[in-house]
């Protein structure tokens, strides 16, 4: 029977490892997470205004290019 014992043995140490996983985590408060999410967005609002100044410079190129 000690096929038994390996498996008790086993998921002990499964779970041990799946403590320690969730230990290491720390959670995160709502008012952290909201402020991490807004800063977030407004660099994602910054490269895309970036972005769209890039595109538009490009177009306004291609305009005069062809225009001559």
């Amino acid at each position: 029977m000690t096929r038994g014992n390996q498996r008790e043995m086993d998921r002990a140490k499964a779970a041990k490892k799946q403590a320690a996983m969730n230990k290491s985590k720390p959670k995160e408060s709502s008012t952290a997470l909201a402020k991490r999410k807004e800063a977030d967005a407004e660099i994602l609002r910054a490269k895309q205004k970036k972005n769209d100044e890039i595109k538009a410079a490009q177009e306004a190129a291609a305009r005069a290019a062809k225009g001559k």
